[in-house]
């Protein structure tokens, strides 16, 4: 599951993860010239079926969970 916000995931046809990660690699600032790595991922999972494989991880706020009950 997630762990930080924000997290990105991305799913092949057959609901099978291929991406977790950041959305873009502009970080905190927004960049015109980010890489667009989650787009890049699902554009690459339609052609091929697989995500790529190095997927560098969202860095954001740790999500708290409640315990259940």
């Amino acid at each position: 599951g997630a762990v930080c916000t924000p997290d990105f995931f991305g799913f092949d046809a057959a609901l099978g993860l291929q991406y977790r990660g950041r959305i873009d690699s502009s970080g905190r600032e927004s960049r015109p010239d980010a890489r667009r790595e989650l787009l890049d991922a699902m554009l690459q999972v339609a052609r091929t079926g697989q995500g790529p494989r190095e997927q560098v991880p969202s860095i954001g706020c740790s999500i708290k969970w409640r315990a259940a009950g």
